[in-house]
Order: C-alpha cells, then sequence, then structure tokens
C-alpha cells in the first residue's frame, strides 16, 4: 500500500498541471503509516525516507534512504480522483471533495548532516498497489511492489505492498549544477526487453479516450545499456490510444490499449520506438489488471459491487411496487391493494430487471502523474552527435508538424 503525492515545484501558488516551466526532480518518500493526512494542519513537519534514488539527467542527485522533511503550508477543498472501486449508486451518497494539505518547502539531510532545501507543491495523494503484467501462460497478475524477472526494473524500485509513499516533483535545488544534454559518442542502441520507469503527463481512462488519442510520459530513471546511458531522466515519451472500449451493460467493465510509439532525448531529437505496458501503480482500490499485451483490463464485479446494486434494485422495486398501487388506485375508485398487487409486482420486476440490465460495469481509470514501468519490444536505436543535430534542425524547420510537446519537461536543466 501507498501514498501518491505528486508536484511541481516551481510557485507553490501556481497548480502543478498548468506550468510548464520545469522538469523537476522526482521524489518517492516513505513516510510513516499511522499518519492521517486528513489531521495535518498548517506548519506541521511530514518526515520520511527516500524510498529509491533521485535522478536528473543522467545522474544520481539524492541516494536512496536519505532524510526527508517536509512543511504543510496549508490545507485545500478540493475533488477527489475518480475511481472504479463503487458503482454509480454508490459514488451517489459519497463525499466528492476532501481536505487537501499542501507542501511548499522540504528539506533532504545528507549523511552528513547537511540539509538541502527543495521547493514543493502537492498535487495529489492516493493509496496505490502495483500491478505487473499478467503471464502468458494465465497466471494471476502479481500485485506487490516486487518484481521477479531477469529484465525488470532495478532493485531501487522495489516497495514492500505496506509502505506508504508520498511521490513528489521538486525543483532542482539552488546549489545544483544543471546537467547538460546527453552526448552519445556514437550511435547507441537498447536491446528489446528493455525496461523503463516513466510518469504520465495527461490523464487516459477507457470511458473517454478514444483510438487515435495520444499522450505523453516522462521517464524519471536513466536507462542504460550497460554502464551506458542511453535514455537520461526527462526523457519524453508519446504514446497513442490503440483500442478503448468503456464500460458497458450486464456490468462489463471497460478496457484501454496503449502504446509508445516516439521518444525525445533532452536537446536530442525523436526517435520512433514500441514499447508496451508491463506495470503499473494505481490506486489500492482500484481493479484494473495488465493482461499479457499490455492492456487495462477492468477486473470484474465483486461482491461490494454485487451487494450495493442488488441493495438499489430492492428499494427500487419496493418503490415501484407501492408507487404503481398508488397509481391505479387513484384512477380506478373500485380498485384495493388486493387487486392492484399483481400489476404492482409486475412493474416492479419490469424495473428491477431494467435496473439490473443496464448497469455498467468498472472503467480503466488512469489519472495524470501515474507511475507505469514499460519494455522496448523492439531496440532502439538512437543517432550519433552529427545525424542527432541533423535530424533536430529539420523538425525545426517542418512547418507541417503539429505535434506538442510540454516544454517543461524538455528542459536541460
Amino acid at each position: 500500500m501507498a501514498t501518491s503525492v505528486l508536484g511541481l515545484a516551481k510557485d507553490s501558488q501556481t497548480p502543478a498541471t498548468d506550468s510548464a516551466t520545469d522538469a523537476g526532480l522526482y521524489l518517492k518518500v516513505q513516510i510513516d503509516q499511522s499518519l492521517k493526512t486528513s489531521a495535518l494542519k498548517p506548519g506541521d513537519v511530514v518526515k520520511g525516507t527516500l524510498s529509491q534514488p533521485v535522478y536528473s539527467a543522467d545522474r544520481e542527485v539524492f541516494p536512496s534512504g536519505s532524510q526527508v522533511q517536509m512543511t504543510v503550508d496549508k490545507l485545500e477543498r478540493r475533488r477527489k480522483e475518480p475511481n472504479d472501486h463503487w458503482p454509480w449508486a454508490i459514488k451517489v451518497f459519497l463525499p466528492r471533495h476532501e481536505n487537501f494539505p499542501t507542501f511548499r518547502f522540504g528539506n533532504i539531510l545528507g549523511s552528513n548532516g547537511a540539509q538541502t532545501p527543495l521547493e514543493v507543491s502537492l498535487v495529489a495523494i492516493n493509496q496505490e498497489r502495483k500491478v505487473q503484467a499478467q503471464a502468458k501462460s494465465g497466471t494471476k497478475p502479481a500485485t506487490t511492489n516486487t518484481v521477479a524477472t531477469a529484465t525488470s526494473p532495478p532493485a531501487s524500485s522495489k516497495k514492500t505492498s505496506t509502505d506508504r509513499i508520498a511521490t513528489l516533483l521538486a525543483a532542482p535545488p539552488e546549489n545544483e549544477v544543471p546537467a547538460a544534454p546527453l552526448a552519445l559518442s556514437g550511435p547507441a542502441t537498447l536491446d528489446s526487453g528493455s525496461h523503463a520507469k516513466i510518469i504520465l503527463l495527461g490523464n487516459v481512462s477507457a470511458g473517454k479516450s478514444r483510438p487515435g488519442d495520444t499522450f505523453q510520459a516522462r521517464i524519471v530513471e536513466p536507462v542504460r545499456s550497460g554502464s551506458t546511458v542511453v535514455l537520461p531522466e526527462g526523457t519524453l515519451l508519446e504514446g497513442e490510444v490503440v483500442k478503448s472500449t468503456p464500460p458497458r451493460m450486464l456490468s462489463r467493465g471497460g478496457s484501454l490499449y496503449l502504446k509508445f510509439n516516439k521518444l525525445t532525448v533532452p536537446g536530442g531529437t525523436t526517435t520512433p520506438v514500441m514499447a508496451s505496458l508491463t506495470g503499473i501503480e494505481i490506486n489500492e482500490r482500484s481493479h484494473t489488471k495488465i493482461d499479457p499485451e499490455g492492456g487495462l483490463r477492468a477486473d470484474r464485479p465483486g461482491k461490494a459491487w454485487l451487494l450495493a446494486n442488488i441493495g438499489v434494485t430492492a428499494g427500487l422495486a419496493k418503490v415501484s411496487d407501492d408507487t404503481t398501487q398508488l397509481i391505479i388506485e387513484a384512477i380506478v375508485s373500485t380498485a384495493t391493494d388486493a387487486s392492484t398487487a399483481g400489476s404492482a409486482k409486475i412493474a416492479a420486476a419490469c424495473v428491477s430487471g431494467i435496473f439490473i440490465l443496464t448497469r455498467h460495469g468498472r472503467d480503466v481509470v488512469i489519472p495524470k502523474f501515474t507511475e507505469m514501468d514499460i519494455m522496448f519490444d523492439r531496440p532502439v536505436t538512437l543517432p550519433g552527435p552529427e545525424k542527432t543535430q541533423q535530424s533536430s534542425a529539420a523538425l525545426v524547420e517542418d512547418s507541417n508538424d503539429t505535434r506538442t510537446y510540454d516544454a517543461g519537461f524538455l528542459n536541460t536543466r
């Protein structure tokens, strides 16, 4: 179990979702399991430790295990993130807003006791679990944060299922030397099966996304071929919704297939790739799973979902029964409860049957800044310095190129 917090540090008064001026540092902080975020007050200090290293381009800025302190700036009332746990009939009665703590300042404590101040702002808090792609043999997908295959992400990304994790983007420290664009000495190739850890830069869902829709993601840990960094932190990925099936009647869940087809190295050129989803960190109450082809599918409704709909059905049947009797008795003066009972039961059965048949299944909801693991299905070859410069110039001169990128995540810092 994990709590996801994502902030963009530049101006704490400006929402992170609207700022594209700074790429920021991606942090994951393990915090106290007993901490109640709803009880936090302005000025409270939240302490934790980095659960994985923090990277800037091709270098490590903060090691895993560093102590972190974050100060609560204020509490905001904001709308809750959508999820697929409860059916519509229950969501109507659940609170739609929550008190949301925002962080503005934080400190990283080094092993020598030195403090590195950071500027942060909070975007989301979610209880999370990690789901891995289902094996082709038909075995169940892993629902823990442990990855066992040889081609999986490095051990630094592993977390126990009981960890509570705060995830943030922080502005680079003032004393941090800006990272120069990665310069390869020659063409470099990533083997097929290489993995990368990314964060999504926009919302996608089975209910609202359509085939052909594009989205973007950012690599948050350097990807290496041997000891050589081929894709630095900050590399931008562009993907496309290949297939989208919204939730349907008879409680059938939605599905979503995503593919990644382009990447742009900071200061470099755009390279075609082919990559698929292998893992995702989602809300712990979500019932989304990943099939062997990397498709996201909503799980079948469980007992709680079924009981909730049965309860609503029973209520509708009762209301329909009583209403039908009242209407008939009001129209027909000689009608009695006994004579209208049969008609009322038929009406109640029709209403409850229609309600059950028209219930839609769970949606696949992937919010912005969700962390994912992807695998390159084919080798990725990046050109040498000369070809990179020529290709970059061609992109600038191509007036027909309508692609748009988040300038903040292309900032080479």
